[in-house]
């Protein structure tokens, strides 16, 4: 289980390898991803709270990489965060994920990326449910569910 120590761990001195990487130029990936997906995972944009298609989806199955189909998450780690956005607790295993610290905006936070295509994802909060105490805050432009 991973918790915030390894979160800051990762993002300061390297994070964990990728079971493998996929890799287009911008150009490829605008022409592979819708145009609201390029914008999130690769222009670092965000999507409006509550009006996302993932915010209050419960369904069993798993969470992937928009991009790279890379599963990210499965859904017994959602919850209900109250934040306008799909939230987890951890992900599906240590190294699908990579962690940068984000100031942009003027604000600390935690970036995560997939780690297998560099995709943005959304980001990695430590006011999360016990007990790994994370709230991985993903953009549902990012993910695609499958069951």
């Amino acid at each position: 289980m991973l918790r915030w120590k390894d979160i800051i761990t990762f993002a300061k001195y390297g994070n964990p390898e990728p079971p493998h990487r996929v890799a287009f130029s911008e150009a490829e990936w605008a022409a592979r991803l819708p145009p609201e997906r390029f914008a999130v995972l690769r222009q670092h944009a965000t999507e409006p709270p509550y009006r996302n298609a993932y915010c209050r989806a419960y369904a069993p199955g798993r969470y992937a990489c928009a991009g790279c189909g890379t599963v990210l998450f499965e859904a017994d780690e959602k919850y209900h965060a109250i934040s306008g956005w799909p939230s987890f607790r951890q992900p599906a295993s240590r190294g699908v994920i990579a962690y940068f610290f984000d100031t942009s905006f003027n604000m600390e936070r935690m970036e995560a990326r997939c780690n297998v295509c560099g995709g943005h994802l959304g980001h990695v909060f430590p006011d999360g449910p016990a007990p790994g105490g994370l709230r991985y805050c993903m953009n549902s432009a990012s993910l695609e569910k499958q069951d």
